[in-house]
C-alpha cells in the first residue's frame, strides 16, 4: 500500500459505491479526504465516519459537479479547509438502461454533462495548484462501456469514451509538471448501479462474479503511489474486455 500521507483526496461522487471505496482506502493509506456528493448527504456522512475510524480528516461537500460554478465554489472550498488538492478522483457518474429507441437528446445532454462535462470541470479547476506544487494524480473512472459499448445506453458508452480522450489529452500534456493522469474502466462492480440494472448478470463476467469495491479501489491505490504510469487506462473487468 503506498503511503498517501500529507497528500489530500478529492473523489467526486463519493457518497457511495466505487467513489467511496476509493475515498475509504486511501484515507487507510493515509490521506485527507475531500468528499463531494450531489444528494445524499447521509451516506456521505457514514463513509466520512469510515475515514475518521484511520484518524484523517475528511470535509464533504455538495455540489453538482456538472456546473461550473458549483465546482469553482467546491475547489475553493477544499483548498481553503486543506491547503491544496493532490489527488483528484473523477469519479461522479449516472447510468439509466435505455433501448436504443427510447434514448433522446435530453437524455444525452444530461449523462454527458454528469459524466463527461464534470471530469474537464473538475479537472481544469485542481490543475493550477497541483502544477505549482510539481506534483499530482489524476484517476478517471471510466467503464467497460468505453471499449465493448456495454449494456447501458448509447450516452453512457459515449460519456465513457470521452474520459479516455481527456486522460490522454491530460497526461500527455502533464507529463514533465509531475502530474500523472490515468484511468480505471470497471465491469460490473457490485454496486446499487449495478445491482438495479436487471441486464448486469454475473453470467456476462467470464470469472463469474460481480468485482468488488476493493478490487477498484486497490488499483486506484496503486495509481496514486505511481509516478510513471500516466495516460494509462487498467481493466478491471473479470475478463469481460481483454487488451
Amino acid at each position: 500500500m503506498p503511503d498517501l500521507k500529507g497528500r489530500v483526496a478529492l473523489i467526486t461522487g463519493g457518497s457511495r459505491g466505487i467513489g467511496g471505496g476509493v475515498a475509504i482506502a486511501m484515507a487507510s493509506a493515509g490521506a485527507d479526504i475531500v468528499l463531494n456528493y450531489r444528494a445524499r448527504t447521509s451516506e456521505a456522512g457514514q463513509v466520512q465516519d469510515r475515514i475518521h475510524g484511520f484518524g484523517r480528516s475528511c470535509t464533504t461537500i455538495k455540489a453538482d459537479v456538472s456546473v461550473p460554478y458549483e465546482v469553482n465554489s467546491m475547489v475553493e472550498a477544499a483548498i481553503s479547509r486543506h491547503g491544496h488538492i493532490d489527488i483528484l478522483v473523477n469519479n461522479a457518474g449516472i447510468a439509466r438502461r435505455q433501448l436504443v429507441e427510447e434514448a433522446t437528446l435530453e437524455d444525452w445532454n444530461e449523462v454527458i454533462a454528469v459524466n463527461l462535462t464534470s471530469c474537464f470541470l473538475v479537472t481544469q479547476a485542481v490543475l493550477p495548484g497541483m502544477r505549482k506544487r510539481n506534483w499530482g494524480r489524476i484517476i478517471n473512472l471510466s467503464s467497460v462501456a468505453a471499449h465493448v459499448g456495454g449494456i447501458v445506453a448509447p450516452q453512457y458508452a459515449a460519456s465513457k469514451a470521452g474520459m479516455l480522450g481527456l486522460t490522454h489529452f491530460y497526461a500527455n500534456a502533464m507529463v514533465k509538471e509531475g502530474i500523472t493522469v490515468n484511468a480505471i474502466s470497471p465491469a460490473l462492480i457490485e454496486t446499487e448501479m449495478v445491482t438495479s440494472n436487471l441486464a448486469a448478470t454475473p453470467a456476462r463476467i467470464p470469472v463469474g462474479r460481480f468485482g468488488t469495491l476493493d478490487e477498484v479501489a486497490e488499483v486506484a491505490l496503486m495509481l496514486a503511489g505511481n509516478a510513471y504510469m500516466t495516460g494509462q487506462t487498467i481493466h478491471v473487468n473479470g475478463g469481460w474486455y481483454m487488451t
